[in-house]
C-alpha cells in the first residue's frame, strides 16, 4: 500500500512538470509572436495598392412595373353582356374591351327624348302666347295715349305681356334642361360600352362575362381590368431616407431579377418622391422610406396574345414577335412581367482611376496609443460617420482615433494613417497616405483590426503582394 501511493504521487510530480514546461513553451511562443521575436514572425496577407474606379452604390428593393398602367372601370353599373378580351391580350387604342347591359339607359334615353319633345311643344305655345299678349300691349299703349282707356286697363295689359314673356323664358329652360337629361342618358348609353384608353396589353383581368359591376362617374367603380404598354417597364423600389439623399435623377444602376438569376439588367432613375412612405410608425421598427423609380433600358421580349382576323395578319403578329425575341448578352432577352422581385444598385457617385485598397485592409487605431481595439472598429473605415468625442470601448478617445493601414518595408509592420473617400463592395477609395505600387496588409481580420503593432516582425502567408485576396476575405466577414 505505501509503494502504491508512492508511485502515485511520483506520477503526479511528473504531470505537474510537464504541464509547467508547456505553459512556459506555449507562453513564450506567445509573446515571441505578438512582439514580432518569433523568425518567421506574424503571417499575414499582403496585396499592392491598385488605382481602379471606385464606384458609391445604393442597394434597394422593388417590384417591376409597368411605366403606363391604366386601371379599367365602369362609369355605370349593370351586367357585362360581352367580354371581349382575355388576360394577355394585344388591344389597339379604341377596341372594344367590354360591354353592359344597355336596355335600361336606352329606355331612359327614349324617356327623356319624349320629355324634350313635351318642353318643345309647351315652348310653342307659350311663344304663341307671349306674341298675343305682346299685341295686346301695344294695341292697349296706343289706345292709352289717346286717353281712350283708363291706366287701369292699361296695366292689366302690360302685366299680362310680362307673364308671358316669363313663362316663354320658363319654358325656354325647361327646354334646355330636357335636353341635357337626354345627352346625359345618352352618354350612358354610350357608357355601357368600354374602349381601350391607350394600346397596350391586358396586364390584369378581374371580371368575367355575367358579371354585375358597380360604377358611377364621382367615385371609382369596380376595377374590371388593366392595359399597361409592356414595352416600356420600370422599377419602383423604396429607398431608405439616409441613402436618398445620394441618388440624383439619370444616374445609372444594374438590376437584378428574381425570376433571372446570375443576370443583371441597366437601368436608370428616372423620379425621386418628395413623400415619404412610413411603416411601422410608432413603434421602434418605425422606416422611412421614399419611393424610387427607374426605367428598364436594357432590352426585353414582349410575349403577349395576339387575336388576328386571318391568316395573313398572324402570319404578319408572328413575324413581330420573332423580331422581339433580341439576343442579350450572349442570352436570349428576358421577358418582364408586372409584379416580379427586383433588387437594384443604384451608381451615385464615381471615382475614376482612384486610390484603392480592400476594404478589410483599412482599419481603426489611437495613433498616439498604440492598443487593441473592438471587432467594431473595423466598421468605421467607410467613413460614413464623423468620431464623436467620447471614450471607446477599448479606453480610447474617440478623438484620437485615426485611419490606418498596415504596410510591409522589410519585414516589418508599418502603421500608416490615410483618409478615404467612397467605397464600394469591396474597395475603398484612399484619398492620401499611400501610392499605387505600395504593399499593404489585407488579412486576417483578427490581426488587421487587433494584433499588428508597428515593428512587429510579418510575413506573407499568400507568397507576397497579390490581387488581395484577404481584403475579399474580409470584406465577406465583416
Amino acid at each position: 500500500m505505501p509503494q502504491q501511493q508512492s508511485a502515485t504521487k511520483r506520477i503526479l510530480k511528473i504531470a505537474g512538470l510537464l504541464a509547467g514546461v508547456l505553459l512556459v513553451l506555449a507562453g513564450a511562443g506567445f509573446w515571441m509572436g505578438f512582439l514580432g521575436g518569433g523568425n518567421e514572425g506574424t503571417a499575414v496577407e499582403t496585396a499592392e495598392v491598385q488605382r481602379r474606379d471606385v464606384t458609391q452604390t445604393v442597394t434597394a428593393f422593388g417590384r417591376v412595373q409597368p411605366e403606363r398602367e391604366i386601371a379599367i372601370s365602369p362609369d355605370v353599373p349593370g351586367e357585362i353582356v360581352e367580354l371581349a378580351v382575355q388576360e394577355g391580350d394585344r388591344v389597339r387604342r379604341g377596341e372594344l374591351l367590354v360591354k353592359i347591359e344597355a336596355k335600361d339607359y336606352l329606355a331612359q334615353a327614349q324617356q327623356q327624348r319624349a320629355g324634350v319633345r313635351e318642353a318643345q311643344a309647351d315652348l310653342s305655345g307659350l311663344r304663341a302666347d307671349s306674341a298675343q299678349a305682346r299685341q295686346e300691349y301695344e294695341r292697349k299703349k296706343k289706345l292709352f295715349e289717346k286717353e281712350m282707356i283708363s291706366r287701369q286697363e292699361f296695366e292689366t295689359a302690360e302685366v299680362a305681356y310680362e307673364q308671358a314673356v316669363s313663362q316663354l323664358r320658363s319654358a325656354r329652360y325647361r327646354v334646355d334642361q330636357a335636353r341635357a337629361r337626354l345627352q346625359e342618358s345618352q352618354e350612358r348609353v354610350q357608357q355601357t360600352s368600354i374602349y381601350a384608353p391607350i394600346g397596350g396589353t391586358v396586364s390584369k383581368l378581374t371580371v368575367e362575362e355575367g358579371e354585375r359591376v358597380v360604377g358611377t362617374d364621382r367615385q371609382p367603380g369596380t376595377e374590371m381590368m388593366r392595359v399597361a404598354r409592356l414595352e416600356q417597364m420600370e422599377v419602383e423600389v423604396d429607398v431608405n431616407e439616409n441613402d436618398v439623399v445620394n441618388v440624383e435623377m439619370g444616374d445609372t444602376a444594374s438590376v437584378e431579377v428574381d425570376a433571372y438569376p446570375e443576370r443583371s439588367f441597366e437601368a436608370v432613375v428616372t423620379e425621386i418622391a418628395n413623400s415619404a412612405r412610413v411603416s411601422g410608425e410608432g413603434t421602434q421598427e418605425q422606416i422611412t422610406n421614399f419611393p424610387v423609380t427607374l426605367r428598364l433600358t436594357s432590352p426585353h421580349n414582349l410575349k403577349t396574345r395576339r387575336r388576328t382576323a386571318s391568316a395573313d395578319s398572324s402570319t404578319a403578329s408572328g413575324a413581330g414577335l420573332k423580331q422581339q425575341e433580341i439576343a442579350f448578352g450572349g442570352q436570349p432577352a428576358p421577358t418582364f412581367r408586372p409584379g416580379m422581385s427586383a433588387t437594384v444598385d443604384i451608381s451615385t457617385h464615381t471615382v475614376p482611376d482612384a486610390v484603392a485598397v480592400p476594404i478589410g485592409a483599412v482599419t481603426v487605431r489611437d495613433f498616439n496609443k498604440v492598443q487593441p481595439q473592438s471587432d467594431s472598429s473595423a466598421a468605421a473605415a467607410s467613413g460614413s460617420a464623423p468620431a464623436r468625442k467620447q471614450t471607446s470601448p477599448g479606453g480610447q478617445r474617440a478623438e484620437d482615433l485615426r485611419k490606418v493601414v498596415f504596410q510591409v518595408e522589410d519585414g516589418k509592420a508599418r502603421m500608416t494613417e490615410v483618409a478615404t473617400g467612397i467605397s464600394d463592395q469591396t474597395h475603398i477609395h484612399v484619398r492620401s497616405g499611400l501610392e499605387a505600387g505600395e504593399t499593404i496588409v489585407t488579412g486576417p481580420y483578427a490581426a488587421v483590426s487587433r494584433t499588428l503593432r508597428p515593428g512587429m516582425a510579418v510575413r506573407a502567408r499568400n507568397g507576397g503582394p497579390s490581387g488581395g485576396e484577404g481584403g475579399d476575405e474580409m470584406a465577406s466577414a465583416e
